[in-house]
């Protein structure tokens, strides 16, 4: 008997040329297997390949959008191969690469990896939209100036982020003292988790925070640990699937998603519900992107 393992393409969702090669494809998926500062729970290297591995039995239907989302093309690269070296020279890769997909007027959609690649992604995104700002679903704040003598770790992405664009965080309930006094000088609007959970027009209120165009960071963390336990850092108190998936409609439908990121996958043996989450996550986002445009 064959195992479709060895016959369907082994590509983002198991597309057909057709609906994945890089001329004609709307999306480009940039799996970037970086782990180099994680703080806890390493295995962020794994997570692009098991995406990709779970999205190849993903139903293409999407019975919520009553269509099928790759019909509008996506491709998938090779994994962009982690630089070493001197502190930011990853982020710097990662930029020249997503510029190049910019120019070829594609929507990059990186999947990770450990948080920090982020940068490279809004780096490149930034030089080329004016007024550009970040929405980022993430359980930790990442806002240290400097973790473990590295200005580029992990825990210091949106700190770096920050002084590219306008950052708006969902989620937030970890961090430390530093970043909650920097919080507090810099007036910076943070949508708790604790604050959101029972309120009823929250959603709004960060999409009001946004400007016309966004690229959106999405740590997995951000959600529960009860359904997304593979992460490298878990906090109890996390959002639910379609308390995200009703954000992410409706900043689709409100703004012009310009690029996206899904990180800090640490792929559990034996357990794929996490890996098809993560699958399911970028399938949804990209299908709310493709309907609204």
């Amino acid at each position: 008997m064959w195992n479709k393992e060895y016959w369907l393409p082994h590509n983002f969702a198991a597309l057909a040329r057709e609906y994945s090669d890089f001329e004609n494809a709307k999306a480009v998926i940039l799996p970037i297997p970086y782990e180099h500062t994680t703080s806890y729970k390493s295995g962020t290297r794994n997570g692009p390949s098991a995406i990709i591995a779970a999205s190849r039995n993903l139903e293409l239907y999407d019975a919520e959008l009553k269509c099928e989302p790759y019909r509008a093309g996506i491709c998938t690269l090779d994994e962009l191969e982690p630089v070493s070296g001197e502190a930011g020279q990853m982020e710097g890769r990662i930029a020249e690469v997503a510029g190049w997909l910019l120019a070829e007027e594609k929507l990059p959609v990186a999947l990770g990896g450990e948080h920090s690649l982020s940068l490279g992604l809004v780096t490149a995104l930034a030089a080329k939209h004016n007024g550009l700002s970040v929405l980022q679903l993430d359980a930790h704040a990442d806002l240290r100036d400097s973790y473990q003598g590295n200005k580029y770790s992990h825990a210091c992405t949106m700190r770096r982020i920050g002084e590219l664009a306008p950052i708006v965080p969902v989620g937030i309930r970890s961090l430390c003292r530093k970043e909650a006094e920097w919080i507090e000088n810099k007036k910076l609007k943070i949508f708790w988790a604790q604050d959101i959970m029972n309120k009823r027009k929250w959603h709004t209120e960060v999409v009001e925070r946004l400007s016309d165009e966004v690229y959106i960071t999405i740590d997995l963390d951000v959600f529960d640990p009860g359904i997304m336990p593979a992460v490298g850092t878990p906090e109890p108190g996390g959002l639910d699937w379609y308390a995200v998936l009703q954000l992410l409609k409706l900043v689709a439908s409100e703004k012009r998603i310009v690029g996206f990121d899904v990180v800090e996958l640490s792929p559990q043996p034996g357990n794929i519900a996490p890996d098809f989450m993560a699958a399911k996550l970028v399938y949804k986002l990209l299908g709310y992107i493709f309907k609204a445009r």
